[in-house]
C-alpha cells in the first residue's frame, strides 16, 4: 500500500453510498418496508451492507492478485466485465419503472455500488498489468 489515497477515497464513497441507500423518499421507504429490505432500513445497516460488499471485493481481488500474472489478469478482466455489466443493468433498472420514483439519492446509491466494485477491480487490474515481474 504505497499510496493510501485510493483507500481514503474508497472509504468516503462507501460512507456516501451507505447514506444514500438509507435515505429513500416516502415511496422508497414503503418499498423498503414492503419488500423487507432490512439491510437498508437504517444508516448503520446500509453502511454495513455496502462495506461488506466492497470489503469482499477487495479481499477477492487480493486473492486473485496472488495467482500468476496471466491468470490474475484474465480473472480480473472477467470480474471487471461482470461488474461493468452489473453497473449497466442497475443503471437501466433504477431509471425505469417503479424504481424511478424512489428518489434520486436512493437511485444514485444503488447505481454507485456496482461503480465501487468496478473501481476496486479496475484499480487492481491496472496495478497488476503495470507491475513488473
Amino acid at each position: 500500500m504505497k499510496n493510501p489515497f485510493f483507500y481514503v477515497l474508497l472509504a468516503v464513497l462507501v460512507v456516501l453510498d451507505g447514506w444514500l441507500m438509507s435515505h429513500p423518499n416516502l415511496l422508497g421507504r414503503a418499498g423498503v418496508f414492503f419488500y423487507d429490505y432490512n439491510y437498508l432500513k437504517t444508516f448503520p445497516r446500509a453502511l454495513g451492507t455496502v462495506s461488506a460488499v466492497v470489503g469482499a471485493s477487495i479481499l477477492l481481488t487480493a486473492l486473485i492478485n496472488r495467482a500468476g500474472k496471466t491468470i490474475s489478469v484474465l480473472l480480473l478482466a472477467m470480474l471487471l466485465a461482470a461488474s461493468g455489466y452489473l453497473l449497466f443493468t442497475s443503471a437501466i433498472q433504477f431509471n425505469e419503472g417503479v424504481y424511478k420514483l424512489t428518489g434520486a439519492g436512493f437511485r444514485a446509491g444503488a447505481i454507485l455500488l456496482p461503480g465501487l466494485l468496478m473501481l476496486v477491480v479496475g484499480k487492481t487490474l491496472f496495478d497488476r498489468i503495470t507491475q513488473r515481474s
